[in-house]
């Protein structure tokens, strides 16, 4: 006899149907799983083995196979150990076969028969729906799986709930949708004082899902400004909460079945590697950039970021996708994000921003190192060739030395019709 039992394999946000097959023959005592399973499939032979010894069932000395079909199709995650076990439960007679036929299993389980989240119960959701099964999910998890619709859902939390509600002892009542996750209030564009020119540029970039890059020295609100953007943006619509909520889902992100309401908004380290901001690894997971979809992908600190890292968003930049490509599968996650970006200014051009030192810069080139231990000396001939710097400065770009002293301490901005003798100036002097 062959059971069946309906599961899922997650490829990206696409949940493509897989069968369980069961089969208990006659031979010497093995237990076999076949269909391409990973390391964790493989490993669920054991959990299920001691999740069914915990509810009093051993299993028959016998030749065991289990099979994931098609078995050309990658199997990935701990959540075919639910079905598995489901249709060794039919296979054996304690659960009658043309029950599960009308169900699809996700779920990891427990040494003690517990099931336990798996992730990307919402697209498994999803697929039952399309497909008019009903789900058989993890419990904690029943929430999540109920924002899919019109699908029937049992809620499991062990085994012995689930043997006890398909004989009609202990029917499990099927869970309301969780409540739409509410984030705390972000930062208030309103509340920035100062900066009108950044925040009409802020706002322009909001009405029209422009990208953004912003340039200025350290603390002039450059973090602020990017963490105030998803607060004036549209909220989401029904069916782009549910999107960002399954991406959640697949990257074990979505907390207490609540569905996501907001934009997103994703600050990764400037030390991020081209796999952590694209996806992919051995298990292909989203990436910062999928993460961010429909919301903001803010990279501050822009140069410190890996030349490798930056050329992988050209893609979902220009196409809103991110493609992941393996041996045996390829994998897409959305990726229509708002791309800000953040940096403080180069030696170059930090003297074209008010506020900027010019001293902070290497003075002339040919500077000889100080020497001596003299420290008044020291400051002495310090000052002296920072004032030939000053006087040199001035003179090239044809201003008074104290006009230029004014733009070198911030208290006066250049004018627009001196940037190009700065410009000039800045590109003659610094290599």
């Amino acid at each position: 006899m062959v059971a069946h039992v309906a599961t899922v394999a997650f490829l990206g946000l696409e949940a493509r149907g897989v069968e369980v097959q069961v089969q208990i023959a006659a031979g010497l005592p093995k237990f076999l799983v076949v269909g391409l399973p990973d390391k964790a499939v493989a490993e669920s032979r054991e959990r299920v083995h001691a999740a069914l010894a915990a509810i009093g069932l051993s299993l028959p000395p016998k030749r065991i196979t289990v099979n994931l079909s098609p078995a050309d199709l990658p199997k990935e995650g701990s959540h075919y150990d639910l079905p598995i076990a489901l249709g060794l439960l039919a296979a054996m007679g304690a659960i009658d076969t043309e029950t599960l036929a009308g169900y699809l299993a996700v779920g990891e389980l427990g040494l003690d028969g517990r099931v336990a989240p798996s992730p990307g119960v919402l697209l498994a959701a999803m697929h039952a729906s399309a497909r008019s099964l009903g789900l058989i999910c993890p419990a904690a998890q029943g929430p999540e799986a109920a924002w899919a619709g019109d699908v029937e859902i049992v809620p499991a939390p062990d085994l012995i709930a689930l043997l006890n509600h398909f004989r009609g002892s202990a029917v499990l009542r099927p869970p309301e949708p969780g409540e739409a996750a509410l984030d705390g209030p972000g930062p208030d564009l309103a509340q920035v004082k100062g900066q009108e020119t950044a925040k009409r540029a802020l706002e322009i970039a909001a009405a029209g899902g422009h990208n953004l890059l912003m340039t200025g020295p350290p603390g002039a609100g450059k973090s602020l400004l990017a963490a105030c953007l998803p607060g004036i943006l549209p909220e989401l619509t029904p069916s782009e909460a549910l999107e960002v909520s399954m991406i959640a889902s697949v990257a074990e992100a979505l907390s207490d079945g609540r569905l996501i309401r907001s934009r997103p908004f994703r600050a990764p380290h400037h030390s991020a590697s081209m796999v952590a901001l694209v996806g992919g690894g051995l298990r292909v997971r989203p990436g910062e950039v999928s993460l961010a979809h429909l919301g903001v992908l803010f990279l501050d600190e822009l140069p410190e970021f890996q030349r490798s890292a930056l050329d992988s968003l050209r893609q979902p930049l220009e196409t809103g996708t991110v493609s992941v490509a393996r041996a045996n599968a390829h994998v897409t996650f959305p990726a229509r994000v708002q791309l800000v970006a953040a940096m403080n200014p180069c030696d170059r051009v930090a003297f074209l921003l008010p506020g900027v030192p010019l001293d902070s810069r290497r003075p002339k080139p040919e500077c000889q190192q100080l020497q001596g231990n003299d420290l008044p000396a020291r400051l002495k001939r310090r000052r002296r060739e920072l004032r030939l710097f000053q006087r040199e400065a001035a003179q090239r770009i044809g201003v008074a030395a104290d006009t230029y002293l004014n733009w070198e301490t911030g208290r006066r901005t250049p004018p627009t019709q001196y940037q190009h003798s700065i410009e000039r100036f800045l590109t003659a002097r610094v290599p």
